[in-house]
């Protein structure tokens, strides 16, 4: 008989116990001894996946959730490295952020602290599991992950793996729960369990994040999606801004901080367009543009109004043309996700506007909205990236899983 997700919980909360306390170097060993054991257990993953692959390619899983489902020789690299790239990182446990020295001789510190328990809910995510454990444990928290039952196999396997791992270093087990039960009912029951979770992360489609943040009693990251623009304006240098606006489209259109729609200024669209219609074209994407962009893209199909503040997470882009870098800021007020916008200008005044003025976790000058990823942007691995401003915004890494308390030395002071 399987555990209840009271019981998992609360094993992880006795875990975190243990965490909270654990030395640095002995944190860093551990992801060390990790990094090397998932590339020793490439070929087990690689099957696990293959065979999660195979069962959601039979069920129909759409193509964007069957590219999130996939692993690869490079992608386990990549998993191999951000565990050694987490454990170069500063420990933040036991960081004081703020000193002060009181009138009455109180000596008053901000120290940053673990959150405890962390639950990650998490669909056709694999690498979620890695990357989770590995920012909880170097932060001091223990992790709950609830992966989608199409990754079951791949998400058993790594887990498996990472306990193997603990297990080699005298480490609770429990630091790591892996639950593969799809019910949502267990789903709710996790959801009410704030005794022994302290926040919830859920990483996924649309409808999942808005279950878990109508049905948790616990604190939830937000996320819903992610609707990324890139705004050319009309001093970018365009010879480099198609290729860059192509690869934020089609590197990995799956990705929430791939690029959704492209908004050109009236200026620069005759000369733009064009080579940009012709180079997505050549790449396979679908051009959804609005009346006048359409003008200087033949080829491209009439947007909708729903196709602006779309995710598409596919080979389909939006393009808008905008009259200037107001009009740039006001549609992404309208339709953005507060996810990822990205400028390419030479103009300095309209770049301070832009960045003044557009809402969003991450604000991007003259590079790629993909950029917007904990490993790009130097966290190591990220758990998940906020667009809701308490406690976080953006992507997450190992600062953002821990909390600041008061510590308070003093001298038998009696107040």
């Amino acid at each position: 008989m399987s555990d209840s997700p009271s019981q998992i919980a609360h094993r992880a909360r006795l875990a975190s116990r243990v965490l909270a306390a654990l030395p640095t170097r002995s944190k860093n060993d551990l992801l060390l001894d990790l990094a090397a054991e998932l590339l020793n257990q490439k070929v087990r993953i690689l099957n696990s996946n293959a065979a999660d692959l195979e069962a959601a390619r039979s069920a129909g899983l759409s193509s964007s959730k069957l590219r999130r489902l996939e692993l690869s020789e490079s992608s386990i690299d990549q998993l191999a490295r951000g565990l050694e790239q987490v454990a170069a990182l500063p420990d933040p446990v036991g960081q004081v952020t703020h000193e002060r020295k009181m009138p009455s001789g109180l000596l008053v510190l901000r120290v940053r602290v673990p959150l405890g328990v962390v639950c990650m809910i998490y669909e056709a995510r694999p690498g979620v599991t890695v990357d989770a454990f590995a920012l909880c444990l170097k932060s001091g928290n223990a992790c709950i992950l609830k992966g989608g039952r199409e990754a079951a196999r791949s998400n058993q396997t790594l887990a498996g793996i990472v306990q193997d791992a603990l297990g080699r270093h005298a480490l609770p087990l429990d630091a790591i729960a892996s639950i593969s039960t799809t019910g949502r009912d267990d789903l709710a029951e996790l959801l009410k369990l704030e005794q022994d979770i302290d926040l919830v992360i859920p990483r996924g489609g649309e409808e999942l994040i808005r279950f878990v943040s109508s049905n948790s009693r616990i604190p939830v990251i937000q996320h819903y999606k992610g609707v990324c623009h890139i705004f050319v304006d009309r001093s970018a240098d365009i010879d480099r801004a198609i290729p860059l606006c192509l690869a934020a489209k089609t590197s990995a259109p799956a990705t929430c901080n791939a690029a959704e729609c492209v908004l050109v200024h009236k200026d620069v669209a005759p000369a733009f367009l064009p080579r940009l219609a012709a180079a997505l074209d050549s790449a396979g994407v679908e051009i959804r543009a609005d009346q006048r962009a359409g003008a200087w893209m033949p080829a491209s199909k009439p947007a909708s109004e729903s196709d602006f503040g779309r995710e598409f997470l596919d080979l389909v882009v939006a393009v808008r043309i905008v009259d200037g870098v107001e009009q740039a800021i006001s549609h992404i007020a309208s339709y953005g996700s507060r996810h990822t916008e990205a400028i390419l200008s030479k103009d300095v005044a309209t770049i301070e506007l832009f960045r003044a003025g557009v809402d969003a976790s991450c604000v991007v000058v003259n590079a790629s909205t993909r950029f917007n990823d904990g490993f790009q942007l130097g966290l190591g691995a990220e758990i998940g990236i906020s667009t809701s401003k308490l406690h976080a915004y953006g992507p997450m890494g190992l600062e953002e899983l821990t909390t600041t308390r008061f510590e308070v030395v003093g001298d038998y002071q009696a107040r």
